[in-house]
């Protein structure tokens, strides 16, 4: 008797699941980590976002990728010290050579078990070639309702970004400003 396949195959070899983008990284507060208040610093949450959603957008273009930008970064819930920050990271939506990363950040308090949502996040990154150059990714495969709408709402941030860039770019424009040097 052969075993059933638990997945069904994808169109093409290259096309991933949003699981298979999958990280989840554990980080515990040290002192080091906190404020005066002895919650952990807002910018070292944010570095250890940047890590997790980097390598779920590894994991799924297989190529080295770059942060392009964190377009919305929401703190829900102080994380104190001696907390375990837990953060999971998933590909919601691809380009050409970009892709969208969530990543979901929980605090747990060790002596309870308790675990509280604390911060979301989401990330654009684009994969390079070996020259440094933007690269092609393969295609993300939304297959349950809520991938679709992961998926839907990243679409409605991009289309957002873009806006807010093309405002930005006519207002500079109208005030006789320079471009900004982009490499």
């Amino acid at each position: 008797m052969s075993a059933l396949p638990t997945k069904s195959p994808l169109p093409d070899a290259s096309a991933r699941r949003p699981s298979d983008t999958a990280v989840e990284m554990n980080q515990i507060v040290m002192p080091q980590h906190t404020n005066a208040h002895g919650t952990a610093f807002g910018g070292t949450v944010m570095g250890w976002i940047d890590v997790c959603a980097a390598l779920s957008a590894q994991r799924h273009s297989r190529r080295a990728v770059v942060t392009a930008s964190m377009d919305q970064l929401d703190f829900l819930a102080p994380i104190r010290a001696g907390q375990l920050v837990n953060l999971r990271a998933l590909v919601n939506y691809v380009g050409k050579s970009s892709m969208e990363i969530g990543v979901r950040v929980e605090a747990e308090d060790m002596l309870t078990g308790a675990r509280t949502h604390a911060v979301s996040a989401y990330l654009t990154f684009v994969a390079l070639d070996e020259q440094g150059r933007p690269s092609a990714v393969p295609r993300l495969v939304a297959e349950t309702a809520e991938e679709r709408l992961r998926w839907d709402e990243a679409v409605v941030r991009r289309d957002q970004r873009l806006e807010l860039a093309a405002r930005r770019r006519e207002l500079r424009l109208r005030h006789g400003a320079v471009e900004p040097d982009r490499k």
